[in-house]
């Protein structure tokens, strides 16, 4: 049994719906805090309200996912503001059917069945576009955005499975 291990992260583009969303809450929070000394007990609620939801705004939009490729085992880490780390998925290597660039024809078969679609990519199509999709178990596809190592360890145990195109 061969003992690799590769590890990539790749940072999330951050929408501009969660952005605005972060400093909309940012500045009610200021606001509702100056009005708790005019109206009162009322407005600090508010800006409690407002600061907690700031801070779950803010660790959202920091998003990174962590590929970890151990002993035939891909694990897949959301690591959001860099503090919170939580893995999200355990793939196995002999369920994968196919791992393929995201416009390569290998997939063609698989583009029009009705399966969950997970995205742990860095969220955009870039030129040229890096991102792999993975499909697993015929349950689900996967997007991912892996590096050159993270490819070559996984077709190193399934060379028919894997494709670089």
């Amino acid at each position: 049994m061969s003992d690799s291990y590769v590890e990539c992260l790749v940072k999330q583009k951050t929408p501009t719906v969660k952005v605005f969303l972060k400093i909309l809450f940012m500045v009610l929070t200021v606001l509702f805090f100056l009005l708790f000394f005019v109206v009162g007990f009322l407005a600090l609620i508010m800006a409690v309200v407002c600061g907690v939801l700031s801070y779950f705004m803010t660790l959202e939009c920091s998003i990174e996912y962590e590929y970890l490729y151990v002993d035939r085992e891909i694990s897949i880490d959301k690591i959001s503001a860099q503090k919170k780390r939580k893995t999200i998925e355990k793939l196995n290597t002999e369920k994968i059917e196919i791992l393929a660039p995201v416009n390569s024809w290998h997939l063609d078969e698989y583009r029009n069945r009705e399966l969950k679609q997970k995205d742990y990519s860095v969220g955009y199509e870039a030129q040229p576009d890096q991102r792999y999709m993975l499909i697993y178990n015929n349950e689900m596809k996967v997007l991912l955005s892996p590096n050159s190592a993270f490819v070559a360890a996984i077709k190193s145990v399934a060379p028919r499975k894997v494709f670089t195109d």
